[in-house]
């Protein structure tokens, strides 16, 4: 029995060109070098003692500039192509990682932030478009979700590897450490895979069948975009408000915060690709998922209303990583497919804007209203918010089929 369900799930990661296991690898290494991410809140208001406004306010920053650079990135992936982006934007932030850790004033950190995340999220929609061109048309969901599955195993690697540091070197050796795993990743990227320009053309399509139209004229698009983003700025309170939360309520440490996080990591590395595959088996509508994504999202924060109780704690990472699971991949698939030829830089770039513009809306609301009302409200509001998406996610479903009826 053992043997069959190992040999099921293994067989989910079959049929994959060897470039897209190599994109896979350097994402692997550049998130499990991410550990400034989940400890960034922390750092800022218990090491460089910024009140929680000055912490919103610096994670505001970071959030304009991730904008900036998935604009960016999308724009200039369309006109001189993801490969370039792709080496420049992870070489160069690694560099700037190591010199973030220097600044310490309110202003300079701000800036440090615009400046470092406008060019590190360059990556995001070329390394997207990146798999369209690398990835056979019918495993694109499939290779949407190794990558995120390598994203999400360093993020499980991590946080905890992150919190020991933290205790062994201090919160210096996490920038020293996130710089270099950019460069190593590059390197590994520039010296294993060669560049591709031509974007793969659908079975039985042709040039000619390509039609280019306006991205702001996409209405069924941007309400994508406005459901992702509700989602996205609700599962990143656990990046943000969460660890603040574990220390100040529970008495948490960074480790055990880190060993928290992980499991979010390893729950999405154990169950994302068998779900993904089932769903793509069953052709099951990708919109319905993302509305149950929302609702897990939902509930990861109405059990934290339970505050007596400390297992909460995992149950709302359970919660929240199902919800996680059910609503990134699928909505990526979606964007991506929803993207003509030759515009998929654009489509994917406003698509990972509106996860930077949710890491902006997430920082800022989150701590604002835990410093005037407290977590529990800040609970009620964020798992509303998640609801909130679900019934967003309805009613695409229906301008969908309505648009699939009218074409057909």
């Amino acid at each position: 029995m053992l043997k069959t369900g190992l040999k099921r799930y293994f067989d989910n990661f079959k049929g994959f060109r060897r470039e897209v296991w190599i994109l896979a690898l350097i994402t692997f290494v550049n998130r499990a070098g991410t550990m400034v991410l989940p400890f960034l809140s922390k750092y800022l208001k218990e090491n460089l003692h910024f009140t929680y406004g000055e912490v919103g306010w610096i994670m505001v920053a970071f959030g304009l500039g991730s904008m900036l650079g998935s604009w960016l990135g999308g724009k200039l992936t369309d006109k001189i192509g993801f490969y370039k982006i792709m080496i420049f934007s992870l070489f160069t932030s690694g560099i700037l990682f190591f010199v973030l850790q220097y600044i310490t004033s309110f202003w300079g950190l701000c800036l440090g932030m615009f400046t470092i995340m406008s060019i590190a999220d360059m990556f995001r929609p070329a390394m997207f478009v990146s798999l369209s061109v690398y990835a056979k048309p019918e495993n694109r969901v499939r290779a949407l979700s190794l990558v995120r599955l390598s994203v999400n195993l360093g993020f499980a690697a991590g946080p905890t590897l992150g919190g020991l540091i933290i205790l062994g070197m201090g919160y210096q050796g996490l920038f020293w450490v996130d710089g270099s795993s950019c460069i190593i990743a590059i390197l590994i990227f520039a010296l294993t895979v060669k560049e591709k320009k031509r974007i793969s053309l659908a079975v039985g399509e042709s040039p000619k069948t390509i039609i280019r139209k306006s991205i702001y004229k996409d209405k069924p698009f941007w309400l994508l975009l406005f459901t992702i983003f509700i989602i996205v700025m609700v599962f990143f309170q656990m990046f943000t408000t969460l660890p603040l939360y574990h220390h100040e309520k529970f008495g948490l440490t960074e480790v055990q915060t880190g060993m928290l996080l992980s499991l979010n990591g390893l729950l999405v590395f154990f169950f994302e690709m068998p779900i993904v595959s089932i769903v793509e088996r069953k052709k099951t509508n990708k919109i319905r998922i993302i509305a149950y994504g929302a609702l897990c999202v939902a509930l990861g924060y109405f059990v934290l209303l339970l505050d007596f109780w400390v297992p909460i704690l995992i149950l709302s990472i359970v919660f929240l990583s199902f919800g996680e699971i059910l609503a990134f991949p699928f909505s990526n698939a979606v964007a991506l497919n929803r993207a003509p030829k030759g515009q998929e830089g654009q489509y994917m770039g406003l698509f990972t804007m509106s996860f930077s513009l949710a890491h902006i809306a997430c920082s800022k609301t989150g701590l604002d209203i835990i410093a005037h009302f407290g977590y529990q409200i800040n609970w009620i509001f964020m798992g509303t918010l998640g609801m909130l998406a679900g019934v967003c996610c309805v009613l695409l479903n229906r301008i969908l089929l309505a648009e699939n009826r009218l074409s057909h």
